[in-house]
């Protein structure tokens, strides 16, 4: 058997599942990816398969101990698992799925989130959950389940987070880290207990039905001969509890110092930035406890889509840029950002809003809607493009703009995740914040990396996690402002504001009336 230790960290996102396996010195031994499928079956609704998630899980596993060999899966000290939140996905007595899980973007229960603000009251709603309701979250999408699916609901034992299927299909324990069980909006955010009042409400009692909140660095069983069998893994390897992708992500980030920020840039992004105190109720960036000495509380802030918008406009409108692609012999995203890159700052008065699945931090509701404003026929493919780029990073600043109103100090913004690939978007988001932007090495700053730094922690491979963050996360490149750009930025930013905050009422009323329609 090896004297040195590995450890697996896997991340459930939204487009893919992913995991690495890390040697105790930062090295990268193995790694594999999947693709997840996103389900639509009717107006608002997106859900995924459950089972699809656990094979894909397996191929991944298997894939990594079979490159690995046997030497090295015999040192394997532990297994880490993040995924995306939050996610509504409920289980009969034998861990079952009853039905496809119902992912954070899923909007189909907006009338039951305004029914349970009503019956609460909206600023006593806020106060429980610390947070602005959304419709992303879980106490709606329990109340939608309980109404439309009665059948079913009567038979779940309980629901999971994605992650947390993924535990259990592991060790067989039902299980909920205290991380996305703070973001469900489901926990009475001062007590750390399941809300009675929000039990009440909805009709559930949510003890019964979710998993008691455990640490994330909590170890919650170990890899039963089942899943051993079907992953290649060792029988009795401990699994820790694990986290949001967000969480995951601020320590793959090496955020661990105050004054500092970090993006998870993928499909969403997730900002964080640390504080010493908590925020007030009613500001619409929330924080919550950070288990990293010297930062006790964490600013977390979800941007619904960033890399998402990206891939929408290649979906939508990208035909000539993949053509165009291909007769240059090259990816279709290094194409965008030469575009990007041959139109000045501003989009020549193109300005994009990246609301194409409503909108959480700082705005938080379901009726934002995706917008370009400014274009005229002489509007080229180029300007959209980089419009698109630049209106995800003034959502961007939006979020940074509400934190530091907030109290938050930022001084340099570190990305990790698929958007710290493009060096144009990350130009555009430095010069737009006005700060600098630390591109981290890709094998430190993915989200797998940080779950290996939880499980590392829990098991004892890394017990001081400020001098291991240290020693492991590297930045690769730092790219400062463009000062025109900047200038441009600090002109135009007051009118995104200012335009969104003028039609939000209209955008509201717009979609009550497309819904009846």
């Amino acid at each position: 058997m090896s004297n040195t230790s590995y450890l697996i960290g896997m991340d459930l996102g939204t487009t893919n599942i992913k995991a690495i396996l890390l040697r105790e010195d930062g090295t990268v031994i193995a790694s594999a990816s999947r693709a997840n499928q996103l389900i639509f079956p009717g107006a608002n609704q997106v859900e995924q398969d459950a089972n699809l998630w656990w094979s894909n899980a397996v191929e991944i596993l298997r894939e990594i101990t079979s490159a690995a060999g046997p030497e090295i899966v015999s040192a394997i000290q532990g297994i880490c698992v993040s995924s995306q939140t939050v996610t509504m996905l409920p289980v009969d007595e034998a861990g079952t799925p009853l039905r496809n899980g119902l992912i954070w973007m899923d909007s189909r229960s907006a009338q039951e989130l305004q029914f349970i603000e009503d019956t609460l009251g909206f600023d006593h709603f806020v106060r429980i959950i610390g947070a602005q309701p959304d419709v992303a979250f879980l106490p709606n999408k329990i109340l939608w389940f309980k109404k439309n699916e009665p059948e079913l609901f009567a038979r779940t034992k309980s629901i999971l987070q994605a992650s947390s299927f993924i535990n259990m299909k592991l060790t067989g324990q039902f299980t909920m880290d205290i991380d996305q069980a703070a973001r469900c909006q489901c926990l009475d955010i001062t007590a750390m207990d399941w809300s009675p009042e929000i039990s009440q409400v909805i009709g559930v009692d949510l003890n019964a039905l979710l998993p008691k909140p455990v640490a994330v660095n909590e170890i919650i069983g170990t890899v039963t001969a089942q899943a051993a069998a079907e992953t290649g893994l060792i029988e009795g390897i401990p699994v820790a509890a694990g986290a949001s992708d967000a969480m995951a992500s601020m320590y793959a980030t090496g955020l661990c110092r105050l004054g500092e920020a970090g993006e998870s840039s993928g499909t969403t992004s997730l900002v964080f930035v640390g504080s010493n105190g908590k925020s007030a109720p009613d500001v619409p960036v929330v924080t919550k406890p950070c288990a990293i000495e010297g930062m006790p509380y964490i600013f977390d802030a979800p941007i619904n889509t960033s890399g998402a918008a990206i891939k929408w406009y290649l979906d939508t409108f990208g035909e000539a840029d993949r053509k165009l692609a291909d007769e240059k012999g090259i990816n279709v995203y290094e194409l965008l950002n030469q575009e990007a890159l041959d139109v000045p700052a501003g989009s020549n008065g193109v300005m994009f809003f990246p609301y194409l699945l409503g909108e959480r931090a700082p705005l938080w509701n379901s009726y934002a809607r995706g917008m370009f404003i400014g274009m005229s026929l002489d509007t080229t493919r180029e300007e959209m493009v980089r419009a698109v780029f630049e209106g995800t990073a003034f959502a961007l600043r939006h979020v940074m703009e509400t934190v530091k109103e907030a109290g938050a100090v930022a001084n340099c913004l570190r990305i990790t995740g698929g958007g710290s690939k493009s060096r144009t978007w990350s130009m555009i988001k430095a010069s737009m914040l006005r700060m600098p932007i630390y591109i981290l090495d890709e094998g430190s700053g993915d989200v797998p990396f940080g779950d290996t730094l939880i499980v590392g922690n829990a098991v004892g491979v890394f017990p001081d996690l400020n001098s291991t963050i240290d020693k492991l996360v590297k930045v690769k490149e730092v790219i400062e402002p463009n000062e025109a750009w900047a200038a441009a930025y600090d002109k135009l930013y007051p009118f995104y504001l200012k335009m969104y905050q003028h039609l939000d009422e209209d955008l509201r009323a717009f979609k009550d009336v497309v819904t009846r329609l």
